[in-house]
């Protein structure tokens, strides 16, 4: 059996390019915020006099105090000013920091604030659509039940990973399904975690909470290949304590593997059962009911204007599907712990117009042996990694993109509040 390969743990990170891996032991790690060095705003009238050819080292007269002390005022109202420049520029800069984050617990105005002067023109000529729909729907249940595949068959692509590992998706994904009638605002949540090990869970299911306290209406899913059990704990963590319950939809998933004759039985006894309005059965993966399920929450959803443009499924960037795409080809090639010790984050997206587009991905994990199982011997496994997640970002972007992967460790991440909310798991995520 070949030799396991040693990384130090010292090596900051571990390249993958187009042809070749490359290790750059004279990389420093990144850090997640870099305090602003300020220039010195200290006097310095001796330095500035050491530089005159006519110094004199003896008693200064009145008449050289009083230029120097002139000389110092006007140094120290020069400096001062540099330093409210300074200040200034610190508030901006903090300011555009907040404006680059994108709230994911704060419903927008309607699309109003979203037209330009044209369209506002065009729409002031044109009467309101009183009978168009609109409004937020919360996909909660336990992991691995669908409510990915649910969504992007909604949606009508796929905007959400997908792979048969459980608790796959971590974020609360924002998807938009709209039609000239309507539109719904789709959000597809973390499975809800019963036993949690990290912050990290704490945090996930803080999200859950948060989108069920946004939504008009709540899907449920269950698995139907699975004998019927009470939703409580479901409902517990996905909707919290909310004084008013919204209306409840549960879908029992995957009905494409079971007999029509347990469908039937499984259905009576989730209505009989449990809390909800109705019971509807599907198959998200075949798109079987998915119609059905549409039908039902726009019957719940209340009349006003849209939220978004009719144009766009997502209001998470680019950069954020792309780091989404990344993890979903880790899950999918590795096993066991490891999928779910890394993070990946978007350092760079470059657009180039004389070339490929530059994207610069790092991925974190806990431990140096999880980075040395990421990485594989000689590179091949990181290797394999990121051609299968570039043919994915390109399929996505509709374009050639030059990916660069690198595996960093940050011991301990999951339970470090201030790296998660920097992830986004705070409620925010950046929008550039």
């Amino acid at each position: 059996m070949a030799a396991t390969p040693h990384v130090s743990p010292t090596l900051s990170r571990y390249k993958f390019f187009s042809t070749s891996a490359v290790e750059n032991p004279n990389f420093y790690p990144h850090q997640i915020i870099e305090s602003r060095r300020r220039k010195s705003t200290k006097p310095h009238l001796q330095a500035q006099h050491s530089n005159s050819t006519n110094i004199s080292y003896g008693p200064r007269t009145t008449t050289e105090l009083a230029s120097s002390k002139k000389l110092w005022i006007r140094q120290t109202e020069t400096e001062q000013g540099q330093i409210e420049e300074e200040e200034e520029e610190e508030e901006l800069e903090d300011s555009d920091d907040e404006a680059s984050l994108l709230s994911l617990s704060i419903k927008p105005d309607r699309n109003m604030a979203l037209l330009d002067d044209y369209e506002m023109e065009e729409l002031g000529h044109a009467p309101p659509d009183t009978n168009h729909r609109s409004g937020y729907v919360a996909v909660v249940g336990m992991p691995n039940v669908g409510k990915s595949t649910l969504s992007n068959q909604m949606i009508g692509q796929k905007i959400s990973i997908v792979t048969d590992k459980p608790q796959t998706t971590r974020h609360r994904i924002l998807g938009i399904c709209s039609s000239p009638d309507y539109q719904m605002i789709l959000y597809d949540t973390p499975g809800v975690i019963e036993k949690k090990m990290h912050r990290l869970d704490t945090m996930m299911m803080k999200n859950v909470r948060d989108a069920a306290i946004n939504a008009d209406c709540v899907v449920i899913l269950v698995d139907a290949c699975k004998t019927p059990a009470n939703i409580d704990e479901v409902l517990k963590e996905g909707l919290g304590d909310l004084e008013k319950r919204p209306p409840m939809l549960l879908v029992m998933n995957k009905k494409d593997l079971i007999k029509p004759g347990e469908i039937a039985k499984k259905l009576e006894w989730y209505e009989k059962f449990t809390d909800v309005d109705e019971v509807i059965p599907v198959s998200a993966k075949y798109g079987h009911g998915v119609e059905d399920v549409k039908e039902w929450i726009l019957s719940k959803l209340p009349f006003g204007p849209p939220y978004y443009p009719k144009d766009i499924v997502s209001e998470h960037p680019e950069r954020f599907f792309v780091a989404e795409i990344v993890r979903e080809k880790i899950f999918m090639q590795y096993r066991n712990e490891v999928p779910y010790a890394c993070q990946v984050n978007v350092l760079s997206y470059k657009t180039r117009p004389a070339a490929k587009d530059f994207i610069q991905v790092e991925v974190v994990v806990d431990k140096n042996s999880q980075k040395i199982i990421l990485i594989g011997k000689e590179g091949k496994a990181l290797k394999m990694l990121a051609t299968a997640a570039r043919l994915d970002i390109e399929d996505f972007l509709q374009k050639k993109v030059f990916l660069e992967v690198e595996v960093r460790v940050k011991e301990n991440w999951r339970q470090d509040e201030g790296l998660l909310k920097y992830y986004g798991y705070g409620g925010q995520i950046r929008a550039m």
